[in-house]
């Protein structure tokens, strides 16, 4: 049996959530925007999935917008803030080169409709410095949008400091602040908290809820929400943001998903880690680099290089033992050399041979051991040559 170890890009749904949805699509079947009875208890159902959602950032029931995912959620915050920048003639924005395409390539349909984007470079360790963000901030800077975890490293974002920045800025021209939490919802809690990020995008796949469902989450700030406008039109659900009947199976899903994971975060966190220790102990055999920071890192992850190896001879020597990706799942496809370990400076032979091994607290501790042995079998040099 296949290890599964590419749990950034997408999770089995924990069996206590796909127990809950199952029984919400054979029995409360009702359109949340229907106003008789039955409507009514979908329409509960998605309250509280509202609050389950926020509690893990600190927000409350009415700033939680639900979406189809993180990219979705990306796309809304940043193009659907365009109309108040152009009304406000504050057209520049700034990010980073290490974050994930749903929000690089909103960012390139605003370039071309005449934004200016900073895109500030990561230091070698694949963090960037809040301090270079914070100083590319202009009058007219409309937007900041760093991500909190990167996708393909694990490597935590200084968000705290960015916002603990943007909350000494002027009020009147102090820009939004948006969060891609696709990677950190549910296992590094605080930061999130912070009440000075506006905008957090959230997919529910990553914390072992369903694909398909997400949220933005967009906080009051002196009693108003962002100024965002809707992308889709038509039916006026979600705040008239994102029309569409609720899929009320997956906003359950998302919310028990999001309860269990503040429920359980730090059990998870030691679990992950315990495995992350052993993958890394047991594959020192073949000298692998390590490509990101060990310590600002989350424990469901790791980025590795092995000597004299591409990415490709890894994965196929791999194929029957534990699947793994060579980066962003949504990029595999393009055969793109990973944009982000390029930002950071490293080798094109460490670019090139980079892989990802990722896991979840589901994962299975002694398969993993048993996989390892395996991996490092088919990994020896005698083996590829």
């Amino acid at each position: 049996m296949t290890l599964y170890l590419d749990c950034n890009a997408s999770n089995p749904v924990d069996p206590r959530v796909l127990e809950r949805m199952i029984s919400c699509f054979r029995d409360q079947y009702g359109n949340a925007g229907s106003p008789h009875k039955i409507g009514q208890q979908a329409k509960d159902l998605v309250q509280q999935a509202r609050d389950q959602v926020a509690a893990v950032v600190a927000a409350r029931r009415h700033e939680v917008l639900f979406t189809s995912g993180a990219t979705e959620s990306n796309n809304l915050a940043i193009l659907g803030l365009e109309a108040d920048a152009v009304a406000s003639d504050r057209r520049h924005i700034v990010s980073t080169q290490i974050e994930h395409h749903a929000v690089l390539e909103p960012l390139q349909v605003l370039e071309r409709r005449g934004f200016t984007i900073t895109r500030v470079a990561p230091q070698k360790n694949g963090q960037v410095a809040a301090s270079e963000i914070l100083s590319a901030i202009r009058p007219e800077t409309f937007l900041v949008t760093v991500m909190q975890v990167n996708n393909e490293t694990g490597v935590i974002q200084p968000i705290t400091e960015i916002a603990d920045g943007l909350t000494s800025e002027v009020k009147e021209s102090s820009p939004w602040f948006h969060v891609d939490a696709a990677q950190g919802f549910g296992k590094q809690l605080s930061p999130l908290r912070h009440p000075r990020i506006d905008m957090i995008s959230v997919s529910g796949h990553k914390i072992l809820g369903p694909q398909g469902i997400g949220a933005l989450i967009a906080r009051r700030r002196h009693g108003q929400l962002p100024p965002l406008r809707p992308l889709l039109v038509g039916g006026g659900q979600e705040m008239g943001l994102r029309p569409g009947t609720l899929p009320v199976a997956l906003i359950v899903g998302l919310g028990l998903a999001a309860e269990l994971a503040l429920q359980e975060h730090e059990q998870r966190a030691e679990m992950c880690r315990a495995i992350q220790d052993l993958v890394w102990e047991k594959l020192a055999v073949l000298r692998p680099t390590r490509n990101g920071d060990a310590e600002q890192s989350l424990p469901h992850v790791l980025n590795l290089s092995f000597p004299d190896l591409d990415s490709e001879q890894v994965i196929e020597a791999l194929w029957d033992i534990a699947a793994i990706s060579d980066g962003a799942a949504c990029t595999s496809i393009c055969a793109t050399a990973s944009h982000v370990l390029t930002a950071m400076g490293l080798t094109n032979s460490c670019v090139e041979g980079s892989v990802r091994l990722s896991w979840s607290f589901l994962t299975n501790f002694q398969q993993v051991e048993r996989a390892l042995q395996l991996i490092v079998q088919r990994l020896q040099p005698t083996y590829l040559e």
